[in-house]
């Protein structure tokens, strides 16, 4: 992967925490972004009632941890350990 001059990268990935397909973005500073905390996240109602719908239909509890969440920080830590190994290859 030559990540020289990217602006921006995401894989769709299924997330367990919301039972759907999420897509995680990294922009080329590290910031990360992921469509599943837009989705379910934050504290609005309609994200709330959305995920406990999702819940009851599944029968087990779903939560979106937004950011700090370990598929969207496993990626992240991923493309900066292959910038890395690129920068060294150089």
């Amino acid at each position: 992967m030559n990540m020289v001059g990217w602006q921006t990268t995401l894989t769709t990935i299924y997330c367990d925490a919301v039972d759907d397909e999420v897509t995680i973005v990294v922009y080329k500073d590290w910031l990360v972004k992921c469509t599943g905390y837009e989705k379910y996240g934050g504290c609005s109602g309609d994200k709330t009632n959305l995920l406990k719908k999702r819940s009851r239909k599944l029968k087990r509890q779903l939560k979106c941890v937004g950011p700090e969440c370990d598929r969207v920080i496993r990626y992240r830590e991923k493309l900066i350990s292959q910038a890395s190994e690129e920068a060294l290859a150089e």
